[in-house]
């Protein structure tokens, strides 16, 4: 466990295994990092330095509680970055964490290798379901807190899925995402995405990841971050949002088959 003060933030870090960095970058919700990469997290390990940030509302990290931005979480992943690491890393991030790992790329290619971003999106305004989703989740967490983490469940994953586990351990999903205050400084964030002007300025060799059955951020959007994003490469995998627990093998393969495969020869 690490922390590294970051423009009045206290930023919380976990570092673990060996070989060339590999930054895992959270979603929404204030569980971080360790609901996130927990999972999978060990498999990167065995031959990777994984290194795990808490961004602002998450896990162990604390600050003052103010609005979150892009430039501020951006801010604090740079950091963590140039504390932790040897060199540029491997930068992936999976949905809110997907906004803030493109920003990092545009605003300090220095920083990053390659960049994978998995049900991602570019803005939130001019989408009305998202716009909706997000402010539905808001109201749900201030009025209806058990009644939050059902929904959040249940755009989180496909039917087939949530059909699969049953009902039991599909109870059992519904503490993960409770509506804290952290937990709703991120939700607010999302509201503010807009990270269209930085995707041009990305240098770094990029895959994005969409997931064909999507009802949080749908696929559109991870199909439209690949057509901005110069040079990326795209792959798409059948399941929710939650495409890193529902094909977490195929996931794991796609990220590691790219950040393995060896540099393009130069022009």
């Amino acid at each position: 466990m690490a922390t590294i003060a970051v423009d009045g933030a206290h930023v919380h870090y976990e570092k673990t295994g060996s070989g060339p960095a590999l930054v895992l970058v959270h979603g929404t919700g204030s569980a971080g990092a360790a609901l996130n990469w927990g999972q999978i997290a060990p498999r990167f390990a065995a031959h990777r330095t994984v290194i795990a940030p808490d961004l602002s509302g998450a896990g162990a990290t604390v600050d003052d509680g103010g609005p979150l931005t892009v430039e501020r979480l951006a801010a604090q992943v740079i950091a963590v970055i140039e504390e932790a690491a040897d060199g540029p890393v491997d930068l992936l991030g999976f949905s809110m964490g997907a906004t803030v790992t493109a920003a990092v790329a545009a605003l300090r290619p220095d920083l990053v290798r390659r960049l994978a971003l998995a049900a991602g999106w570019a803005h939130t305004d001019g989408d009305e379901y998202l716009r909706s989703l997000f402010t539905l989740w808001q109201e749900l967490g201030d009025a209806a807190p058990a009644s939050f983490g059902r929904a959040l469940a249940m755009t989180g994953f496909s039917r087939g899925f949530l059909n699969t586990i049953g009902r039991d351990q599909f109870e059992a999903l519904m503490p993960n995402m409770p509506p804290t205050e952290g937990t709703l400084r991120h939700i607010a964030y999302d509201l503010t995405v807009d990270i269209r002007e930085l995707l041009p300025r990305i240098q770094a060799p990029t895959l994005v990841i969409g997931a064909t059955q999507d009802i949080t951020v749908p696929v559109e959007h991870s199909r439209a971050l690949h057509t901005a994003i110069p040079g990326s490469s795209y792959a798409e995998i059948d399941a929710g949002h939650v495409m890193l627990f529902e094909q977490e093998d195929l996931f794991v393969k796609l990220v590691t088959d790219f950040i393995e495969a060896p540099a393009a020869p130069e022009a």
